[in-house]
C-alpha cells in the first residue's frame, strides 16, 4: 500500500511494466510468446472444431473439454495479446485503463476459477465412468452435462464479484506503474493508498475456497476410482480404465500445483520477477500444453484429426 498524502490525484491509467529488465532479449521474448499463444489459438480450436464436427466424439467427456479448450482459448487472449502489444511498442502497448484493468483483472480470475470448476466436472465424469459404469449413460446425461457446464460458467462468473467490487473501492493516487505484464490483484494493491486489509483478505478467503472446494470433488472422485481399481482382479484392466484418468491427472496437476502456489501461498516475500515467471506458466504455457496432454494424445482424438485432414486432402484432390 502507498503512503496517503494529502495532494493525491486519482490514477485514470496505469502502465504495465511486463518483462522490461530484460530488454536485451525482448524480441526473443516476444517471438516465444506469439509462437506460444499462436499454437495454443490453433490446438484449442482444432479440438473444438473436430469434437464438433466428430460424432464418434459427441459423448460427456470431449463435450466438457470443448469447454475446457474455450476457457484456454480466453484465458490467454486476454493477457498475451496485450503483453505483445507492449513489447512490440505500439502506441498505447503498455497503458491500460483503470476500467479496462479492473475489467481484465474480471475477466482473468472468471475463467481461472470456471476452469477449476470444470476440471472438477471432468473428475466427476471419470468417477461414474470407472465406479459405475452400468449406470454412466443414466447419471451423465447430457441434460446433466449442460447443467453441470452452465454452473461451472454461472459460479466462475460469480466468483470475481465482490473482490472486484472491493477493488473498485480502493483509492490509487500514484505511482501508477504496475510491475507485471496484466492486471493481478497483488501488484494492484500494492499502488494502492487505502487500507487493502479487507480487499487482501476477502482474495485470499475466495481464492482458498474455489480452490479447496473443486480441489475436494477432484480428490473425492479419484479417492473412489483408485479404490475400485484396487479391486479390479486384471492388471491390464486396471491399466486401462487408469489410462483414461492419466491425462486429465496431468491437467490437473499443472493447473492446481501453480494456482496453489501463487494464490495460497504463505507470506513469505518472493521476488517479483520470479512472481512473473509462475504466471507465464499458468497463463501461457499450461493453456498451450492442455491440448497435446489431455486430447492431441489420445487415440480417438488423433483418429479423428486424421479422419478430418483425410477429408480435406480428398474433397481438395
Amino acid at each position: 500500500m502507498q503512503p496517503y498524502t494529502s495532494n493525491w490525484t486519482h490514477i485514470t491509467e496505469f502502465v504495465m511494466v511486463g518483462f522490461s529488465e530484460v530488454h536485451e532479449t525482448r524480441l526473443l521474448l516476444l517471438v516465444v510468446f506469439l509462437t506460444m499463444y499462436l499454437f495454443t489459438l490453433v490446438e484449442n480450436l482444432a479440438v473444438i472444431l473436430v469434437v464438433g464436427l466428430d460424432r464418434r466424439l459427441h459423448r460427456p467427456m470431449y463435450f466438457f473439454l470443448t469447454h475446457l479448450s474455450c476457457l484456454e482459448i480466453g484465458y490467454t487472449s486476454v493477457t498475451v495479446p496485450k503483453m505483445l502489444a507492449g513489447f512490440i511498442g505500439v502506441v498505447g502497448g503498455k497503458s491500460i485503463s483503470y476500467a479496462g484493468c479492473l475489467s481484465q483483472l474480471f475477466i482473468f480470475t472468471f475463467l481461472g476459477a470456471t476452469e477449476c470448476f470444470l476440471l472438477a466436472a471432468m473428475a466427476y465424469d471419470r468417477y461414474v465412468a470407472i465406479c459405475m459404469p452400468l449406470r454412466y449413460g443414466s447419471i451423465v446425461s447430457w441434460g446433466t452435462c449442460i447443467r453441470l457446464a452452465a454452473a461451472c460458467w454461472l459460479v466462475g462468473f460469480l466468483t470475481p464479484v465482490w473482490p472486484i467490487y472491493l477493488m473498485s473501492r480502493l483509492t490509487f493516487c500514484g505511482p501508477n506503474v504496475i510491475d507485471h505484464f496484466f492486471c493481478d490483484a497483488s501488484p494492484l494493491l500494492a499502488l494502492s493508498c487505502s487500507d487493502v486489509t479487507l480487499k487482501g483478505t476477502m482474495d485470499f478467503v475466495v481464492s482458498l475456497a474455489v480452490l479447496l472446494a473443486s480441489s475436494m470433488v477432484i480428490a473425492v472422485s479419484y479417492g473412489n476410482i483408485v479404490w475400485t481399481l484396487l479391486h479390479i482382479r486384471s492388471a491390464a484392466e486396471r491399466r486401462k480404465a487408469f489410462s483414461t484418468c492419466a491425462a486429465h491427472l496431468t491437467v490437473v496437476g499443472l493447473f492446481y500445483g501453480t494456482l496453489f502456489f501463487m494464490y495460497v501461498r504463505t507470506k513469505v516475500a518472493s521476488s517479483i520477477s520470479f512472481h512473473k515467471v509462475v504466471s507465464v506458466f499458468y497463463s501461457i504455457v499450461t493453456p498451450m500444453l492442455n491440448p497435446l496432454i489431455y486430447s492431441l494424445r489420445n487415440k480417438e482424438v488423433k483418429g479423428a484429426l486424421g479422419r478430418a485432414f483425410s477429408s480435406r486432402s480428398w474433397k481438395g484432390q
